[in-house]
C-alpha cells in the first residue's frame, strides 16, 4: 500500500533544484510533500508546506538553493515494517507520508495515509471472534481480555480491526462474552478506527462459530470470521476474492504450513526389518489459521445460541460433499494462544 509511480515521479526534485520547484512538486504530486533525491535511488531530504514557508520566512527565495532549507534528517521505515506499525507511526507523529528506505539506503517509495486508509469498501461483513477467557495465558487474562493483550504496543484486537479496514471491510461485528466491557469501552462505535462495530453479546460462551447464530439475518454477502487472537499480515481482501472465485464454495479455510522437526532419528520398518532410517527429519502440515469465509446460506445451519465452533461447520459441509476451499496464508501470522506464542508475537526471547 504504497502510493503510486506516477505520484512519486511528480514528488520528486534533484537536489539541485530550487525553492521553486519544491512547491511545483508538492502541488504536481498531492502528496503534500517534495522528495528531495541525489539520484534516482537515494533520498536527501524532504519538504513540506510549511518548510517551504519557513525558509520563505527566514530570507530565502524562489530560487533559492535547497541545501540549507530541506529536512536532511526525516523519519523512515523499510519494506518489513507492516501497515499497522506504519499506522501508529503516523498516529504518533501526525505524518501524512512516510518515506521506505531499505536497509542498504535505497529508496523504495513512500506510504500515504490516504492510500493506507482510503481503500475501496467491500460490501462483506466481518466478524471477529473476542468472546474467550484465555486461560492458558494465566495471570495475563485475569482482569484483561485475551484479544486485549498489546503486541508492539496496540491490543491484539485493534490490529485486527484496522488489518480489515485497510482492506476495505467498513462494518465490523465482535462477538463477546468474558469482560465484555472492556472490549466495548475500547472499541465504541468504531468511528475512530474508520469502520462501524457493533456486538454480538453472548450469555454465555458460544465457541469460535456460535455466536453467528446471533446475527440478526443472513448477510448477503460471504462473511469474514476470524479469531480474536490472531496476529497477521495476511492479505485477507485476496482471501475474500479466492472464495468468490470459485463456483458453489460454502467455505473457504485459511491455511498455514507448519514445520516441525522430530528431535530424533526416525526409523522405517518392516516387521524388525529396518528399511530407511532418517536424522531428525522435518515434517510439513497444513493448519488451521483460524480465518474463514463463509457462504451467506451456510449461517443459517448453525444452531442458535449453542456452542459451537467453526472447525464443526467446516465438517458438516464436508459431510455434506460440499465444497470447502484452503487458502494459504505466507504471510506474518501467530496464534497468540500461549504464553510462547505471545512472547514471539511481541518479539521476546523465549
Amino acid at each position: 500500500m504504497v502510493v503510486t509511480r506516477l505520484s512519486l515521479a511528480r514528488a520528486q526534485v534533484a537536489v539541485s533544484g530550487t525553492l521553486r520547484d519544491v512547491i511545483a512538486a508538492i502541488d504536481a504530486s498531492a502528496l503534500g510533500v517534495a522528495l528531495v533525491m541525489v539520484n534516482a535511488s537515494t533520498l536527501a531530504g524532504i519538504f513540506t508546506d510549511g518548510d517551504v514557508r519557513r525558509a520563505l520566512l527566514h530570507g530565502a527565495t524562489l530560487e533559492s538553493a535547497l541545501e540549507h532549507h530541506m529536512r536532511k534528517e526525516f523519519t523512515a521505515v523499510t519494506p518489513a515494517v507492516g501497515r499497522v506499525e506504519v499506522l501508529d507511526l503516523m498516529q504518533a507523529r501526525r505524518f501524512t507520508v512516510v518515506p521506505i528506505v531499505d536497509d542498504q539506503g535505497v529508496f523504495r517509495g513512500c506510504h500515504h495515509l490516504h492510500d493506507l486508509l482510503g481503500v475501496a469498501p467491500r460490501p462483506n461483513l466481518a466478524v471477529i471472534m473476542a468472546g474467550g477467557r484465555g486461560t492458558r495465558l494465566g495471570a495475563l487474562t485475569q482482569h484483561l481480555p485475551k484479544p486485549m493483550i498489546r503486541v508492539a504496543g496496540r491490543p491484539i484486537l485493534e490490529r485486527m480491526v484496522l488489518h480489515l479496514v485497510g482492506f476495505g471491510i467498513k462494518k465490523i461485528l465482535m462477538s463477546v462474552n468474558y469482560l465484555a466491557h472492556v472490549i466495548e469501552d475500547h472499541f465504541a462505535d468504531g468511528a475512530r478506527f474508520g469502520c462501524q462495530i457493533d456486538y454480538l453479546r453472548e450469555e454465555q460462551p458460544l465457541g469460535t462459530g456460535g455466536a453467528l447464530s446471533l446475527l440478526t439475518g443472513p448477510p448477503t454477502e460471504p462473511l469474514l470470521v476470524v479469531n480474536g487472537d490472531v496476529v497477521t499480515q495476511a492479505d485477507l481482501g485476496a482471501m475474500l476474492d479466492f472464495h468468490a472465485a470459485g463456483p458453489d464454495v460454502s467455505v473457504t479455510v485459511a491455511v498455514r504450513r507448519y514445520l516441525h522437526t522430530v528431535p530424533f532419528g526416525c526409523l522405517e520398518i518392516d516387521g524388525d526389518r529396518v528399511l530407511d532410517m532418517e536424522e531428525k527429519p522435518t515434517m510439513s502440515r497444513l493448519i488451521n489459521a483460524g480465518m474463514y469465509v463463509v457462504s451467506p446460506e451456510v449461517i443459517a445451519r448453525i444452531p442458535r445460541a449453542t456452542a459451537f465452533s467453526m472447525p464443526s461447520l467446516v465438517e458438516s459441509c464436508l459431510a455434506r460433499n460440499e465444497r470447502v476451499r484452503a487458502f494459504e496464508v505466507a504471510d506474518d501470522w501467530i496464534d497468540v494462544g500461549q504464553n510462547e506464542q505471545l512472547r514471539e508475537a511481541r518479539g521476546e526471547g523465549t
